[in-house]
């Protein structure tokens, strides 16, 4: 049970902060778009991470050196270009964007979710290398391992089901704006950090 405990509260403040896959998550949420699809793309997503963290994989940069380097290239890019999107949508105002989300399909929603989460290096140091490290000093791995698995789907579907509660507020355009202003300008953030190492 402790190493459960460790595990969720670990797995947990991992992903509280706010980034490219939360900031999604959210706004899916707001718009009651896919929120079913998108919140268990991004937990089993974590899970698979977790478990392979977990498993011992967190020696995949020691066999293949250009593994990072590359993941940290193509997630900027993404980052860089979704993170424009964000900023054009918040220059021409919420409602353009607020329509334009709203229209994606289902395809379109899981295949950016995915770019979100699988092409961000920090998500490969927080769940395979952090958690796989932590992990180790547990004598019951797999109950680690489950800890974190669960703090993901917790977390993932409480924040897109319960981005509803945020809805009166984002009824109003100026809202989605400085929503999209904050998203533009966190994954640029992210992407200046990925590119400046």
């Amino acid at each position: 049970m402790q190493a459960a405990l460790a595990g969720y509260g670990l797995g947990l403040s991992l992903i509280l902060a706010i980034g490219a896959q939360n900031a999604f998550v959210l706004r899916q949420g707001l718009l009651r778009r896919h929120v079913l699809a998108v919140v268990l793309t991004c937990a089993v997503s974590d899970a698979v991470l977790i478990v392979a963290g977990v498993a011992g994989m967190g020696r995949l940069s020691e066999a293949w050196p250009w593994f990072g380097p590359a993941m940290r290239l193509g997630g900027a890019a993404f980052l860089l270009w979704y993170g424009g999107r964000a900023l054009l949508s918040a220059w021409r105002g919420g409602a353009a964007m607020d329509a334009g989300t709203a229209a994606q399909s289902l395809a379109a929603a899981l295949g950016t979710c995915l770019a979100l989460t699988w092409l961000n290096p920090h998500v490969y140091l927080d769940t395979v290398v952090l958690l796989g490290a932590v992990s180790a000093q547990y004598d019951s791995r797999a109950a680690f391992a489950a800890g974190a698995v669960t703090a993901s789907f917790s977390f993932f579907f409480a924040l897109g089901y319960g981005a509803r509660a945020l809805a009166p507020l984002f009824a109003r355009p100026g809202a989605w704006r400085l929503l999209d202003l904050v998203v533009g300008l966190t994954m640029w953030a992210i992407a200046m950090s990925l590119l400046l190492g």
